[in-house]
């Protein structure tokens, strides 16, 4: 198993914008294309223009796939674009592939 932990530096102000649109929308084509979702996070103490999440996967080929498949979505590209008429959510993206340690309970 792969884990995808995702960093999303919000725009300033579109913390509830982005909520929105994960709840609202991207949620659904992560269902539509199989994307599992371990959860997602905000910090309690620290910045708070920053989303936290992780993707759980079988493999890097599945990944590559799977996100693929999702990133080219004509109804998910029409959506994205919609809800960024008034200016992009997201500032900047960081993403990092993480694989269980041999004794992790996450294997």
């Amino acid at each position: 198993m792969l884990y995808e932990w995702r960093v999303y530096e919000v725009v300033p102000g579109k913390m509830g914008a982005l909520h929105a649109r994960f709840k609202n929308i991207t949620l659904r084509f992560f269902e539509k294309h199989g994307i599992k979702v371990v959860g997602f996070w905000e910090a309690v103490i620290g910045a708070t223009n920053t989303l936290y999440y992780m993707l759980v996967w079988e493999n890097m080929t599945q990944r590559e796939k799977v996100w693929n498949s999702f990133q080219s979505d004509p109804e998910w590209i029409k959506a994205r674009q919609e809800t960024e008429k008034d200016g992009p959510l997201v500032q900047r993206v960081i993403n990092t592939l993480l694989s269980p340690t041999p004794y992790s309970s996450m294997r």
